[in-house]
């Protein structure tokens, strides 16, 4: 399973923890130190559809009408912040946030 999120990112946190604990073996991908390959980004957004894009994040609120106007996949490229996270990816299909229900998919 891999885990997409930022190592600041306190929900990010308590999924990488909820899921070692749970005894998943999680590889982590730092979307800001690492990156995201654009065919990942896009499978993403073919996944996930605009819920991708963080638009209650304080990166989405710095950018203009201009800015936010352009696509997704650009302005996610550009600023690895506006990807709403974490991205959960397993062999059994991926998962977008830590949710409740999202929680669940990795309850015993």
């Amino acid at each position: 399973m891999t885990l997409y999120g930022l190592k600041t990112c306190d929900t990010c946190k308590k999924a990488l923890k909820s899921l070692s604990a749970a005894g998943h073996e999680v590889t982590y991908v730092d979307v800001r130190a690492d990156g995201v390959a654009p065919a990942k980004l896009a499978e993403f957004q073919g996944l996930f559809g605009d819920a991708l894009t963080n638009t209650r994040s304080t990166t989405w609120r710095g950018l203009d009408e201009t800015q936010r106007a352009r696509p997704a996949l650009e302005l996610i490229a550009e600023n690895p912040t506006l990807m709403k996270r974490p991205v959960i990816e397993t062999a059994n299909g991926s998962y977008l946030g830590w949710g409740k229900d999202v929680q669940a998919q990795f309850e015993d």
